[in-house]
């Protein structure tokens, strides 16, 4: 009886991240703030990929050139309203400098996000998983110079996202730490392929450059997240690494859920604040 329980607890709580997965949409209290939008064809990903992007009100009035927030999960049924409403918000109250927000639409999210896995529960989350690799070769060479081209932009860069966002900035941050300034994981799912992430974590921390970096995360009461969250803060703990300045906050009162938006603010305050 105790082991039919502890494999029911199992599936639940398995099949509770998992729904975390899927393309997040909008919750109908979000307003939708004035944007443009516009495609890439990707030759990176062989596919048109749509872009969001959100300026400050003041943009059109000032020639300084500003940082800019790369966001998956960008899209106006996804994540984007939010996070641009939050950053509108940060800005008008003067805690964050003007800056400019970049999301990317999902087409196939799971793919997108998600490094190629060993683990057979893993390819079954999507016909096709482990494609992060590209993805982040498509931003890198593709969406920066479109943005460059077309906005006033600093050279420093952020990244935020959640769940599988979180993920995939966990694994850029580890593996392509130059790509950006400020990488910001709310409930990153570190527990895909074996925690592999976290397993490697340290090799990777190693080989960070001199360049100054920031990295915020935070975890909810999901409890694949929890533990492999704290098992990374303990190994940032113990890594010296003058060059990083990284921030853990354990959300346990939080929701896979409810994460994002109860932590955003503060996460963007730490990460861009004055």
């Amino acid at each position: 009886m105790k082991h039919m329980l502890k494999v029911f607890t199992v599936l639940i709580s398995t099949l509770f991240i998992l729904q975390g997965c899927k393309i997040k949409r909008a919750a109908p209290s979000d307003s939708i703030p004035q944007h443009e939008t516009f495609t890439i064809n990707s030759e990176k990903l062989n596919e048109k990929r749509v872009i969001n992007v959100w300026v400050p009100k003041d943009y059109t009035k000032s020639t300084d050139s500003l940082t800019v927030v790369y966001m998956p999960d960008g899209g106006i049924q996804e994540d984007f309203p939010h996070v641009a409403n939050t950053l509108k918000k940060l800005i008008k109250d003067k805690k964050i400098e003007p800056v400019i927000l970049v999301g990317i639409e999902n087409i196939q999210r799971r793919k997108d996000l998600t490094p190629k896995t060993e683990v057979e529960d893993d390819k079954k989350v999507a016909p096709i998983v482990g494609g992060s690799s590209d993805f982040r070769d498509f931003i890198n060479d593709e969406l920066f110079p479109e943005i460059e081209k077309r906005f006033r932009t600093k050279n420093y860069k952020a990244i935020i996202g959640e769940s599988l966002a979180g993920l995939f900035i966990t694994e850029t941050f580890l593996e392509s730490p130059q790509m950006f300034d400020v990488y910001i994981a709310i409930d990153p799912s570190l527990w895909w392929n074996n925690q592999y992430s976290v397993k490697t974590a340290k090799q990777n921390l190693e080989k960070l450059s001199s360049k100054p970096i920031k990295y915020w995360f935070a975890a909810s009461d999901a409890g694949d997240i929890n533990r492999n969250t704290v098992q990374f803060e303990n190994i940032l703990k113990t890594t010296n690494l003058p060059q990083l300045k990284w921030f853990y906050s354990n959300e346990a009162k939080e929701t896979h859920a409810t994460i994002y938006r109860a932590t955003e603010e503060k996460a963007l305050i730490w990460g861009l604040g004055k």
